[in-house]
């Protein structure tokens, strides 16, 4: 796939999933949640423009940093993100106030990290912020498949039929 195309690709998943983020959704059971990311992170690692072969190890600083940026905001992203157990049983998400402040401040981190790779002479192509989004992607879905495990099923009892309140707090 050509540079063009990855960001064709980065530019599209980013999109799906930020709509996706601020309406609610329900949280699939489904343990196959790592796979989009793995995808992703897998046309990543098979290029070769990954890392910068006249500026490796200044490339692979910023390329760690990268990574670093997007574990971080996926574990943010995920702390900050509302998550609750429907009347059905069902665990829904959305993002919230606090959601949007991480996602700036991850596009903040990238962006200062483009200018540290430019005043190196640093090139970085698609494969690096493709790699970065998988690992939040990766980070994001699995801290909250973790949260929505951890959340009670609804009891059988006598107060079956009462309505579940979620126990949140929004951050901002």
């Amino acid at each position: 796939m050509s540079g063009l195309g990855n960001a064709l690709v980065i530019i599209a998943v980013i999109a799906l999933v930020v709509v996706r983020q601020f309406s609610a959704e329900r949280v699939s059971g489904d343990h196959r949640w790592w796979a989009p990311p793995a995808v992703l992170l897998f046309l990543a690692l098979r290029k070769p423009e990954l890392v910068d072969p006249d500026h490796r190890t200044a490339s692979a600083v910023i390329l760690g940093a990268e990574l670093l940026v997007g574990l971080a905001t996926g574990a943010g992203w995920a702390r900050t993100t509302r998550v609750w157990r429907a009347e059905d049983g069902s665990v829904w998400s959305k993002g919230t106030k606090a959601t949007v402040l991480v996602w700036i401040a991850g596009l903040g981190l990238r962006a200062a990290l483009y200018g540290i790779a430019v005043a190196l002479d640093v090139h970085q192509g698609s494969p690096a912020p493709m790699a970065a989004l998988a690992v939040t992607l990766l980070v994001r879905t699995g801290l909250l498949a973790r949260r929505a495990a951890a959340i009670p099923a609804p009891s059988r009892g006598p107060a079956a039929g009462v309505a579940l309140r979620p126990e949140w707090k929004d951050p901002v």
